[in-house]
């Protein structure tokens, strides 16, 4: 079944001699790693029906998708949610056809295959996968399938440590398979040339319990059948003695190596060069066998060593001893309720937002301070005190909780760490539900797993490393995307990133800490449900996390400092705003203005505050309005059905006055955003140009000209050519400040801080 659908668009059961028009137009697939796939996934069948296991399934060869389908067809999983995939003639072929076709099946797992939460596109995320589904699901073995070549990615190569976050009490338990066949694409895998004493000491040294599975064909399925029964019992044991209560050893978790060659079973070799066993197979075997004899003879002949005709009738199907070994519904992994989390799905209950909202007179906004990481770890504390009996939260965070403020989270729970503990150790326990690892990439894969099986996560991150896991995050986009669009695999909860420690205040840790490239690669994925929001302040931080933890099915990122800053909104205030997206700030705007200042980020709203200050002071003639913008989507300001912020543009930015922006991120990202609104030439955008090092943090400001002074500079130079202030006036203003941003280096040089007109600035409510 695997082969026809690689090859064939008809004559499936091979009635009639193989001929070219039986052929498809253009192969396309990969064989060389489906025959341990077909091996695996009919051997856990077998211990899935003997002990009745909970166990999901999770591909880690992208291109295997034949194999998997293959299993999916004969167990019947497939036809319940493609009609014509009967278990017959027509639904073979109609697998067949539509196997690597337009508008047909991909060639790789995606959200359109039941029982899959990893999409097969890119390797090297399958294990932190399948990690994820195990937490806080006991009774669940997620098998997961690692092919040798996608065990040198390096995300693969961090996630073997994952065990060390499972706590067998309240988890269940991962049975990695490491199927070594020894070749990728054009070449061995170094997994594949180790010896077997190399590969047991790596993953005995990784904490496993690993076993060989390897030998003769005849040998190799029994021997396959007795390691997988004992894999199954000492997972078993372990996690009883944990739940009793009799153990409290470090476990060592079973895995399997298996050894089988490339190919297994197919075309021993042709013209003169071996196939199995070999790089060569990993394919399609014989990419001419549409036009030449010799290629479609060989694979005749390679289709009809497997006899299908004795276990596969046209009309019922498959032979009894096959369907024998498939588990009833209830257990198929096709069909494991685990792999469509909208059955399990439970809303967050969440704490009231007022009770933890920073209260201020309305009169003076900007005298009061506080750090908006340190709300929302507030908010995540309580988080995980209202949800402790649903066991349906987590916080990833590499290394950074305390470091990002978010601490107080420790206050309910700990970081979970599963290896002996150090009577100094602070805040860690085998059952925490805070995912502490250096490895953003584990951290990524273990909230999809965590998500796509029903739960919620936050992962929370330095902004310039999360950086790292931009390709995962692509691939979850395209997951989502597709997913959104099948009916059957409902609603989870949204995959939600806290971005902090951004590069504005990343002065004292340098260039290397500076990049806000990811929300750039978000803003660009086109969709409706990638969301970045930018608060500007501790009430707009809880306001925007609430929104985000009720969402479903998006993709939201909250980008935010640490630092204690000035409070600008209510939450009332902060709520309205975010209805909508952004909003104007009557305590800095006036009517009818003839400049509009608007800014995307807590640090940059502070600077054009500061620069508005600074205008009603030299230039009280000039009208100006400020806009903040706490929402942008993938979709821009008017593109397509998300209008989102700007369904009102005009009525925020005027029709045809300057504006100036004060961007969290590139102004290149910014002015694709911009891009198809009128009068592009009135639009003036400042953002991070890529220029930091170790210096203060208004010093930040000011090499990325997005400081008050530069943003004072550019308003008077625009209000000049207006004539809204005279020549004369605006160039000596112009020159104040462009002499004390030469002077400001100076200064810090000196002294190595800011001075106080900037650290104590304050806004000012009358002028």
């Amino acid at each position: 079944m695997t082969i026809t659908q690689i090859y064939l668009q008809d004559n499936f059961l091979l009635e009639n001699p193989l001929s070219f028009d039986d052929i498809k137009p253009r192969l396309l697939g990969h064989w060389g790693t489906c025959p341990g796939i077909n091996f695996v996934y009919a051997n856990l069948n077998y211990l899935i029906k003997k002990h009745k296991i909970d166990m999901l399934f999770v591909l880690g060869p992208g291109h295997g998708f034949p194999g998997l389908q293959a299993n999916l067809f004969l167990e019947g999983t497939l036809q319940k949610y493609y009609k014509e995939a009967t278990v017959d003639e027509k639904g073979l072929a109609y697998i067949s056809k539509n196997f690597s076709w337009p508008y047909g099946f991909p060639s790789h797992s995606n959200p359109g295959t039941p029982g899959v939460i990893l999409e097969g596109g890119e390797l090297g995320y399958s294990l932190s996968t399948a990690y994820g589904s195990v937490l806080d699901n006991p009774d669940l073995i997620s098998a997961c399938l690692v092919g040798d070549g996608e065990a040198e990615t390096g995300p693969m190569a961090g996630s073997w440590h994952l065990n060390k976050l499972i706590d067998p009490k309240n988890d269940g338990a991962v049975l990695p398979i490491l199927h070594v066949n020894g070749y990728k694409i054009s070449g061995p895998t170094i997994f594949g040339r180790m010896t077997n004493r190399e590969l047991k000491s790596l993953f005995y040294g990784y904490g496993y319990a690993p076993i060989i599975v390897e030998g003769h064909s005849d040998k190799v399925y029994k021997k396959m059948v007795d390691v997988l029964e004992k894999a199954h019992q000492s997972i078993r044991a372990t996690q009883e003695k944990a739940r009793s209560g009799k153990d409290g050893a470090v476990p060592r978790w079973p895995m399997i190596i298996l050894k089988t060659p490339k190919g297994w079973t197919g075309i021993k070799s042709l013209h003169g060069e071996k196939i199995e066993g070999n790089c060569l197979s990993h394919q399609v075997v014989g990419t001419s066998a549409k036009t030449s004899k010799v290629e479609l003879k060989a694979v005749e002949k390679w289709m009809r060593s497997y006899k299908f005709n004795e276990i596969f009738d046209k009309n019922s199907g498959l032979a009894k001893d096959i369907l024998d070994i498939i588990p009833e519904d209830e257990y198929k992994m096709g069909q494991n309720k685990h792999a469509f989390g909208a059955f399990s799905y439970k809303p967050l209950l969440l704490p009231d937002i007022k009770s933890l909202a920073i209260n201020f007179d309305i009169a003076n906004p900007g005298t009061v301070f506080a750090s908006s990481m340190k709300k929302v770890g507030r908010c995540l504390k309580e988080i995980f005190d209202l949800n402790k009996e649903n066991k349906n939260f987590r916080l990833m965070s590499p290394d950074e909780t305390y470091s990002n403020k978010l601490d107080e989270v420790f206050t309910s729970t700990k970081r979970v760490f599963a290896l002996p503990l150090k009577k100094w150790d602070k805040d860690l326990s085998s059952s925490g539900r805070v995912m502490e690892m250096l490895s953003e990439h584990n951290l990524q894969g273990l909230a999809q797993g965590y998500i796509l099986t029903g739960r919620h996560a936050i992962f929370a991150s330095y902004e310039a490393f999360v950086q790292i896991v931009s390709s995962m995050a692509d691939q979850y986009a395209k997951f989502l995307k597709h997913m959104r669009e099948i009916h059957w695999r409902g609603e989870v909860a949204s995959l939600n990133y806290i971005l902090t420690s951004p590069g504005w205040r990343q002065d004292h840790n340098g260039f290397s800490h500076q990049n806000p490239g990811f929300i750039s690669n978000m803003l660009e994925k086109h969709g409706c449900f990638v969301h970045v929001y930018f608060p500007s302040d501790a009430n707009s931080a809880l306001a925007v996390l609430e929104k985000c933890l009720k969402s479903k099915n998006e993709i939201n990122i909250i980008a935010a400092g640490k630092t204690d800053e000035p409070q600008w909104l209510t939450l009332d205030q902060a709520q309205k705003e975010l209805e909508k997206g952004l909003s104007v700030w009557d305590f800095a705007s006036d009517e009818n203005p003839d400049i509009v200042i608007s800014a995307v980020g807590d640090y940059l709203v502070k600077e054009a505050l500061s620069a508005i200050d600074i205008l009603r002071k030299i230039v009280p003639e000039i009208r100006i309005r400020f806009v903040n913008i706490i929402e942008l989507t993938a979709a821009g300001f008017s593109e397509g059905e998300c209008k989102v912020p700007f369904m009102d543009f005009e009525k925020y930015f005027t029709k045809d006055k300057p504006v100036i922006f004060n961007f969290y991120g590139y102004p290149e990202t910014f002015k694709q955003v911009l891009f198809g609104e009128k009068n592009q030439e009135r639009f003036l955008v400042h953002g991070y140009t890529e220029s930091g090092s170790t210096t203060t943090p208004f010093d930040m400001q000011l090499r990325n000209n997005t400081s008050r002074w530069h943003l004072v500079i550019e308003a008077l130079g625009l209000m000049g050519e207006r004539g809204l202030v005279s020549a004369d006036k605006a160039e000596k203003l112009m020159a104040q400040y462009k002499d004390k941003i030469i002077k400001h280096k100076d200064y810090i040089i000196k002294y190595g801080v800011d001075p106080e007109e900037i650290t104590n600035w304050q806004w000012q409510k009358n002028f």
